[in-house]
């Protein structure tokens, strides 16, 4: 996939919060590369790229947000608590981060007459899905599964999207991103953890039994789909944007051991309430944007590694 070509004859002027951050900044890279004029909304990062203009505003400064978005005809929502260790940690300073900051990015939008705001969600939202085999969009959800905070605050962020359809007419697109890995990833992500532990010749920590598996998607493939969701076809669409293959905790430090070294592996107790995994399905995101993951999780790593020793 070339999202370079995707979208490129309605090139616009877009808005993304959180541009500075891990997948935000890819988003960036993708959206100039396929023509459009980009605005970030981010306090600050290391991530810049040279062709887009920088807003160092805040979600909760309405009058910087509405001036931010002032002339863009769409602003992706990627701003946010997304560590989960942080939310579980402080889960009121979460909320006010990925509920209100959604709402009041809605209402920019809604009075700056944007067309369409796309919100940056998850597949841990899948973990209170009701259904068996291979869940979808459609799965109905039970907000007593919801179980960690992190899913709470997505959640209500996407009911917030429908509403705000419902009572103000405002088009959205929902994202549903699989677990992400690559380039500028948190040192606190599982890859990045495993990784930095082999290259230090440390042993590799895996909470719980390890056998809890992701559908892992490479950054970079994520960030395409945000260019082709532009697409008049995703407008009041949730998408899942999933990794293609099941890939469990172990065979993540499997992987890792044998692309840097073959250090031992320990394991701890489970974290309270984290995401299992599920079976998802990508239709969707194929009928609807051509969009279907095409890095394999061992070249993402790959490619990793290789950004590393760029660094």
């Amino acid at each position: 996939m070339d999202s370079g070509n995707a979208g490129k004859e309605a090139a616009m002027r877009v808005a993304v919060t959180g541009g500075c951050g891990f997948i935000g900044s890819h988003v960036v890279d993708h959206l100039v590369n396929a023509g459009h004029q980009v605005v970030v909304i981010d306090p600050g990062g290391r991530w810049r790229n040279p062709a887009a203009e920088y807003r160092r505003a805040d979600l909760f400064d309405q009058a910087a947000l509405d001036a931010a978005l002032t002339g863009a005809q769409a602003v992706f929502h990627l701003a946010g608590a997304a560590d989960v260790n942080d939310v579980a940690a402080d889960p009121v300073r979460a909320v006010r981060l990925n509920v209100e900051g959604t709402a009041r990015v809605l209402e920019a939008a809604r009075r700056g007459q944007l067309s369409r705001v796309l919100l940056a969600s998850t597949v841990w939202v899948y973990g209170a899905a009701v259904g068996d085999g291979e869940l979808g969009e459609d799965s109905p959800i039970d907000l007593r599964r919801a179980g960690h905070v992190y899913v709470s605050t997505k959640l209500s962020a996407e009911l917030l999207m429908h509403s705000y359809r419902e009572m103000y007419g405002q088009q959205y697109t929902i994202l549903r991103y699989g677990i992400p890995y690559g380039p500028r990833m948190r040192d606190a992500l599982v890859v990045a953890r495993f990784v930095r532990a082999a290259l230090d010749g440390q042993p590799i920590s895996i909470a719980g039994t390890g056998e809890q598996h992701r559908n892992y998607v490479y950054v970079e493939d994520i960030a395409d789909a945000h260019v082709r969701a532009l697409s008049p076809a995703a407008a009041d669409q949730t998408l899942a944007l999933e990794g293609g293959t099941p890939v469990s905790v172990r065979e993540i430090a499997d992987t890792v051991r044998r692309l840097v070294s073959q250090v031992p592996v320990e394991h701890g107790p489970a974290r309270a309430a984290d995401y299992q995994g599920v079976s998802i399905s990508g239709r969707l995101a194929k009928e609807l944007l051509d969009w279907s993951p095409v890095t394999s999780f061992e070249a993402g790593v790959r490619k990793y590694l290789d950004w590393l020793e760029r660094q």
